[in-house]
């Protein structure tokens, strides 16, 4: 008879735990977790974890989640938002969120988006925007600019009367710097945690 692989299991369970603490339980605490009566059968686990990846060791010997550890299943056949389409098996592959949003970490930052100016181009008050710090950016971009010394997430623009930002929603006015306009970085995407 065939033995049960309860790795992914596991693996579920140790991501849980991480996503509520932020930090892999120690062995004492993962017999019960796991369901264990011997630190040995919790090291088996472990390492068969790191043989595919999903753990790994830092350089004092703790186990601390890789890249992998939080991949997430990514369907393959996307969801019409209008007509529906016939039903295909459940393909999926996995990426992390952080690798699919972020290409250059460094000169990346999440900023949470206060106010409904930008509404219209669905950006709501509490989303996370991702923004790229830079100044190379393009007329018809989101930006974070620095207006007169203020913040704001608006859609750069420019006219005969210079540059300027649009907010995307009918009830604020175009903001004309009366001094200075800086441009902070451009928002290269959004997330948003529905309750």
């Amino acid at each position: 008879m065939k033995k049960l692989n309860n790795d992914p299991h596991y693996l579920a369970t140790l991501q849980r735990y991480y996503a509520e603490h932020r930090v892999l339980p120690s062995y004492a605490r993962m017999l019960p977790l796991l369901g264990f009566a011997s630190k040995a059968a919790v090291k088996k686990v472990l390492e068969r974890l790191e043989d595919v990846g999903m753990l790994e060791r830092t350089p004092d010997g703790d186990w601390a989640p890789s890249e992998r550890f939080f991949e997430r299943a990514f369907a393959t056949q996307p969801v019409p938002a209008g007509s529906p389409i016939a039903a295909e098996a459940d393909v999926h592959e996995h990426i992390t969120i952080d690798r699919f949003l972020i290409r250059d970490p460094e000169n990346t930052v999440l900023i949470r988006v206060k106010g409904d100016s930008m509404v219209e181009a669905g950006i709501h008050e509490g989303d996370l925007a991702v923004v790229k710090k830079t100044t190379q950016v393009s007329i018809g971009e989101i930006v974070v600019a620095i207006v007169d010394d203020e913040y704001t997430l608006k859609t750069l623009a420019r006219d005969k009367g210079g540059y300027h930002l649009l907010p995307a929603n009918k009830s604020y006015a175009p903001i004309r710097p009366e001094g200075k306009l800086e441009i902070y970085g451009v928002m290269v995407g959004l997330v948003r945690r529905y309750q």
